[in-house]
């Protein structure tokens, strides 16, 4: 779990200026420079956010190989539509090392706290907290599967063996239905009642106006290209 949480987790300097922003702050920012990227075809203003969002990850002290890596998901079908529309290329790539970087400067609860201070659905939030949390478990059961069918011996040749993977996906399926009732149950029986407990409250500084004014340039290229 460590390892996976490792590969997504927060990256760079932990005590860098993007860091300690209000995470509130670096959603409504990355979501904005989502926005404009997306609702425009004009590359003055992807030029515009890429060097934007390559600045912050220099103020964060996150490697370009981290940003590769975390990118690399979405690389290859990029690549494949940069062929044919550029345009929409450019604008996955934005949109994508945003979302990269918010991960990479805010941990998950911080950016679960911040969506629910500005006011998005309770539901949304409950569920992207819950597979955030079990997402884990739920590879780590698929690792114990797959050594029990290599330890047997599995090595499908052709399409005819491939079936006992349709028995390993339904019992996956049944463990984790399991699971989540005990998990759900268990959190009945310790008084949860939709809510998640904070400890820490959010403060908005300075450093985060100074960061929502800092992208007045890439929204006037916008408009203005």
């Amino acid at each position: 779990m460590s390892a996976g949480l490792d590969a997504v987790g927060v990256a760079g300097n932990p005590h860098s200026p993007i860091h300690r922003l209000d995470p509130r702050t670096k959603v409504l920012g990355f979501a904005a420079i989502t926005v404009v990227a997306v609702s425009t075809t004009a590359w003055p203003t992807y030029v515009a956010c890429a060097l934007t969002l390559v600045f912050v990850a220099a103020l964060a002290r996150i490697p370009p190989g981290v940003l590769i890596r975390r990118t690399s998901i979405v690389l290859f079908p990029v690549l494949l539509v940069a062929l044919f529309t550029p345009s929409a290329a450019a604008k996955a790539l934005v949109g994508a090392l945003s979302a990269v970087l918010l991960g990479a400067t805010t941990s998950f609860p911080d950016v679960l706290h911040a969506l629910e201070t500005l006011r998005v659905p309770r539901v949304l939030i409950l569920i992207a907290s819950f597979m955030y949390r079990y997402l884990f478990v739920i590879v780590g059961e698929v690792t114990r599967m797959r050594a029990a069918l290599r330890s047997r011996g599995y090595a499908p040749r052709h399409a005819l063996q491939v079936r006992a993977l349709g028995r390993v996906v339904t019992a996956l399926f049944l463990r984790s239905y399991e699971r989540g009732e005990r998990v759900h149950l268990a959190m009945l029986a310790r008084g949860f009642d939709g809510q998640t407990p904070r400890l820490g409250t959010l403060t908005l500084r300075p450093a985060d106006a100074l960061f929502l004014a800092g992208l007045v340039p890439v929204l006037a290229v916008r408009f203005a290209a």
